[in-house]
């Protein structure tokens, strides 16, 4: 499960790699290649990856407050998700202007354009400050608090063992057979609301929160706060693994490729995502059985990856840029100039540290300066 929810991070991470190659355009430091295949690499990982990391940290959300209470799954929401948006925006911010800055002194303006479009929520306040990549943890916390704050109320006025049963029938139909049907309801009305599923649900680009977004995301957190209250409620949801595999294999294409009614597009889009959510949740829980230190480590090192790989990708275009190498190639030099770079940090100045307990509630030893 941790390398499921590091996976999707890691994801994130080639994903923006891959945005500068957009056929569109309009990614901040645009590369002079094109390519439709990283337009549909975008379009898949996108359907999926956020759903499925709301899911389990629902998963693992209600896990933590019913082995130590809301106070505590509250506090460490708060250090691990709040704490890193206020420390870590100022700097990711300036990291990500001197980027923008740097690609127009060396290519000149028309190499930068805006990947954030104006918000129809823009207040003309503070508020309008973009969360560039870290929008994940402003709404992970208003998540986490709203539905703690709601269970508080719950279980004030049915009691603690009515609502706990509740929570169980509600997880047990989630994991039956069909249930990937009702857990796809609020993608689908996220995407009605949001207007349009071109872009998939579109996040965040301001502190103000966007309906969509926090339909669709609220609603995947549930369905794994609810399949942990239902017992064995995610090994039955990951049981027809394979065929979920391939109805988000059929249904992908359709979502993403051919044009529909808004109802009917809004339909594809949940129901391959999900689809590919119970698909990979069964297939790592085979392969994953027995713990592999590279996929520990990795999953460990995910969350700081994450965190940093926003600007330094952005940096790194601003060289690629100016070339006509084959996008593989860039695209390689890319992530392993990134991922060398954050995970070289990580192990020399976060796994052992501090930093590494703030953030991953834990530390370990470094493994470069291991004896």
């Amino acid at each position: 499960m941790d390398a499921l929810r590091g996976g999707a991070l890691l994801l994130g991470v080639l994903l923006h790699a891959l945005m500068p190659y957009m056929p569109w355009g309009g990614w901040l430091v645009q590369d002079g290649s094109r390519s439709p295949l990283a337009a549909l690499v975008v379009g898949v990982v996108h359907l999926f990856r956020m759903v499925l990391f709301m899911m389990l940290a629902g998963y693992f959300g209600r896990m933590v407050l019913h082995r130590r209470g809301a106070g505590a799954y509250l506090r460490d929401r708060l250090l691990r998700l709040g704490l890193p948006l206020v420390v870590l925006w100022p700097v990711l911010f300036g990291l990500l202007i001197g980027a923008v800055v740097l690609a127009e002194a060396v290519h000149g303006p028309g190499v930068v354009t805006s990947a954030q479009q104006p918000s129809p929520q823009a207040t003309g306040t503070v508020l309008d400050l973009p969360t560039m990549h870290l929008w994940f943890l402003l709404l992970l916390l208003e998540i986490v608090l709203v539905v703690v704050a709601v269970r508080a109320v719950l279980v004030r006025l049915l009691g603690a063992e009515r609502s706990g049963r509740w929570a169980e029938r509600i997880g047990a139909l989630l994991s039956a057979p069909g249930g990937m049907l009702l857990a796809a309801l609020p993608y689908a009305l996220a995407l009605l609301v949001q207007g349009d599923t071109l872009m998939g649900i579109v996040e965040p680009y301001t502190l103000v929160p966007v309906p969509g977004a926090s339909i669709g995301y609220t609603g995947a957190f549930l369905v794994g706060w609810f399949l942990h209250a239902a017992p064995d409620g995610l090994a039955r949801a990951e049981r027809h693994w394979r065929a979920h595999l391939v109805l988000a294999v059929a249904l992908t294409g359709p979502a993403l490729l051919i044009a529909m009614p808004l109802p009917l597009s809004a339909a594809a889009h949940a129901l391959a995502a999900w689809a590919w959510v119970h698909g990979l949740l069964g297939l790592c829980g085979r392969v994953l059985r027995r713990e592999r230190p590279v996929v520990r480590y990795l999953a460990d090192a995910s969350y700081w990856v994450y965190l940093w790989h926003f600007p330094l990708l952005l940096l790194v275009a601003v060289p690629l840029a100016g070339t006509d190498w084959p996008i593989p190639l860039e695209l390689g030099l890319s992530l392993g100039v990134v991922l060398a770079a954050t995970l070289l940090s990580y192990d020399l100045g976060v796994r052992g540290t501090w930093v590494g307990r703030w953030l991953n509630g834990h530390r370990h030893r470094s493994v470069l300066l291991s004896p």
